[in-house]
């Protein structure tokens, strides 16, 4: 694929299209069809690869950013994973250390209206089926799996802090009959988290 080189900043007032639904840009090796490379030394501030804000004025709905992976083919993902979205963060060589926080995905919801109303979460698992589907029995909204060569390095599977500790998980002495069960696997076993109506 020929590269194109400019020496300053590239401005459009009408965004950059790659393909269109109709003539997608077709690819036929493994590559990366859009790329971005950098490094930063800076000693203070925030230095972001894409900064992207999109401020909503009136009744629609969006997103700031949408990703979308689409399977047509078979057996699709062989010896590998396909995924809608991928985000990684690594800390890399024997001299490399956090002394602040570290996340492979942050995710926040926050705003200055006292009373936005509305559905919120800071995080939505969602499905999206037109049929009734028949999915394996590992299926799950939720899938905790270590990729690296060593596994176990992470002790905890939730850190709940202080502050929102004392509404998320309040302090009780006694519960009451169980309501409903949490279903869950470990380790290919299944087993049931029991879940509480009320507690004291």
């Amino acid at each position: 694929m020929a590269t194109t080189t400019f020496s300053g900043p590239v401005v459009s007032n009408n965004g950059f299209d790659t393909g269109t639904l109709a003539s997608p840009l077709v690819v036929t090796t493994a590559q990366n069809v859009n790329a971005a490379f950098a490094t930063t030394s800076a000693t203070t501030g925030d230095t972001r690869l894409s900064y992207n804000k999109l401020t909503f004025t009136s009744t629609g709905s969006g997103e700031t950013l949408r990703a979308f992976s689409v399977v047509t083919g078979t057996a699709a993902a062989t010896a590998g994973t396909i995924n809608g979205a991928h985000i990684s963060l690594e800390v890399d060589g024997a001299s490399a250390t956090i002394s602040g926080a570290a996340n492979a995905i942050r995710a926040t919801l926050g705003g200055s209206d006292a009373t936005p109303g509305g559905t919120l979460a800071v995080i939505q698992l969602d499905t999206n089926y037109s049929v009734n589907a028949s999915l394996p029995a590992t299926a799950s909204f939720i899938r905790v799996t270590d990729s690296g060569a060593n596994g176990g390095e992470i002790p905890l599977l939730m850190n709940i802090e202080t502050s929102p500790a004392t509404t998320c998980a309040p302090t009780a002495s006694s519960v009451t009959t169980v309501s409903k069960a949490i279903k869950v696997m470990i380790a290919g076993t299944v087993y049931y988290v029991p879940a509480y109506a009320t507690f004291s």
